[in-house]
């Protein structure tokens, strides 16, 4: 795969090894050369989507923000924004021309909301919290606890503290975030459980006759895992061997697996809503070979 839609679908930055299985070095060394991937630190590659943000965000005297700033902060997002997004304060006026190939967010902006020409780690969550969808906001605040840039109490403390519009969905945004979820693809799939009110908790183990597992999700209300399957790490003959043994070892403990690709969770949601809102319908359980219309 080509390192730039290997970053794509890994949230726009990465650590080499997640980089290396959807890719080769010697693409990867071609794309640093031609400027299409940057190396990040902590031993990781991006897209250069948040270094054409600070550039811009320098011309039009703002600070990077939302999406930009969270790849900024080396966290990993749903997707990577078009076009850098750049805030200036709310009362500016910046001519159309001047906003081509940027994104512009006018917001009221503290001095300790901004760090080197960038939102602060918090204000950036706030920010994705309010304005992003629930999913796409989820996966920048799970990335953020996963990084250590914030804590659960500095996110706690600033749901509790939110107030005007939208506050609702900022606190929704907050509370649900979790850093146990190992990337964007995870965090979109638990993003969808909630919103389809499937109580679910990232990476928690379960005691089987053949060992100890860790699905992606699971709810033990209703012994139902759920598994983000990408080939990022489960390509291979073992690798495959391993997964089907886990999966048989599961559903013969009385668990149910539900598997969902990349594709289907992050351009199919549709097909993923549907999948769940036939798991929780009452009386699903009593019904045997039914025929189903599936969603495109």
């Amino acid at each position: 795969m080509d390192p730039v839609a290997a970053l794509t679908q890994l949230g726009g930055v990465a650590g080499t090894r997640a980089v290396l299985a959807l890719t080769t070095r010697r693409r990867l060394r071609t794309a640093l050369r031609h400027g299409e991937v940057v190396r990040v630190a902590r031993g990781g590659y991006a897209l250069p989507a948040a270094d054409e943000a600070r550039v811009l965000a320098a011309e039009l005297a703002g600070v990077v923000a939302l999406r930009s700033a969270a790849l900024h902060h080396g966290w990993a997002v749903k997707t990577v924004p078009p076009v850098p997004e750049v805030a200036i304060g709310a009362r500016r006026r910046i001519a159309a021309e001047r906003r081509v190939g940027v994104r512009v967010l006018w917001l009221d902006l503290r001095p300790e909301d901004v760090v080197d020409g960038v939102t602060s780690p918090l204000r950036t969550c706030l920010d994705c919290a309010r304005r992003l969808p629930f999913d796409e906001a989820l996966a920048v605040v799970d990335s953020a606890l996963r990084s250590g840039r914030v804590t659960r109490a500095g996110l706690d403390a600033l749901a509790d503290s939110v107030r005007g519009a939208g506050a609702a969905a900022v606190r929704r945004v907050l509370e649900a975030a979790d850093g146990r979820a190992a990337n964007p693809f995870e965090s979109v799939l638990r993003g969808a459980c909630v919103e389809a009110g499937l109580g679910v908790v990232p990476q928690q183990r379960i005691a089987l006759a053949t060992g100890e597992v860790r699905p992606d999700l699971v709810c033990r209300g209703r012994r139902v895992v759920l598994e983000a399957d990408s080939w990022t790490w489960h390509t291979g003959k073992e690798a495959h061997t391993r997964d089907c043994a886990r999966y048989n070892a599961l559903v013969l403990a009385g668990w149910r697996v539900l598997r969902f690709t990349w594709e289907q969770v992050m351009l199919q949601p549709a097909y993923v809503r549907w999948v769940l809102d036939e798991l929780m319908r009452p009386g699903r359980q009593e019904e045997v070979g039914t025929a189903y219309d599936v969603p495109a």
